[in-house]
């Protein structure tokens, strides 16, 4: 069976939730899933390092794609704005990458001023919406707004372990959605 070749179907759920056709594909995928969340839950610590790190390599990624940019831009405003962004971009990654655990006190608080925002537009959806998920709504954006308000709180000292608690219990609900996706068959 020397060059057999597996042949992944993904089915589109919604517009943002793609699964894989195979049953045997998924569970594996949402068993990792659990064990990424798990372990994320356990070592909090560990996961939040490890994310601000890959949150710094992104930016230096970004900085030096804006610089290579630079010579697609015909004029000279758009050459100063390359440069200016992919300096911040560089910068800023490069800082994170020197300092994750100072970066990860600052991305704690940004996380939590996210969370309150959204969850007080959630609020602000579910008071204009009529539709039949309004307490749903209504539920998630008190949720999330008071999830925003207590890392705001209790800054820096949640710091942490706040992001990696919350990546295991994103990527625990992410495993939950892959199973209890509707399944079809492959075409």
């Amino acid at each position: 069976m020397l060059g057999r070749r597996i042949k992944v179907v993904l089915i589109p759920v919604s517009d943002a939730l793609t699964v894989p056709a195979s049953p045997t594909l998924r569970w594996v995928t949402a068993a990792l899933l659990f064990a990424a969340a798990g372990l994320s839950i356990v070592l909090p610590f560990v996961s939040a390092t490890l994310l601000t790190i890959a949150v710094g390599a992104v930016s230096v990624i970004a900085g030096v794609s804006q610089l290579l940019r630079l010579t697609g831009e015909p004029d000279t405003k758009g050459k100063i704005f390359r440069v200016l962004s992919g300096l911040l971009y560089l910068g800023g990654g490069v800082w994170v990458l020197a300092f994750p655990v100072a970066s990860e006190v600052s991305l704690t608080l940004f996380v939590g001023f996210l969370l309150a925002f959204e969850g007080v537009m959630e609020l602000a959806a579910a008071a204009t919406g009529q539709g039949a998920a309004r307490g749903l709504v209504l539920l998630d954006g008190i949720v999330t707004a008071v999830l925003g308000g207590m890392l705001i709180a209790e800054w820096p000292s949640d710091s942490i372990w706040a992001i990696g608690m919350l990546f295991g219990i994103g990527l625990a609900f992410s495993a939950i959605n892959l199973i209890t996706a509707p399944s079809q068959p492959a075409a």
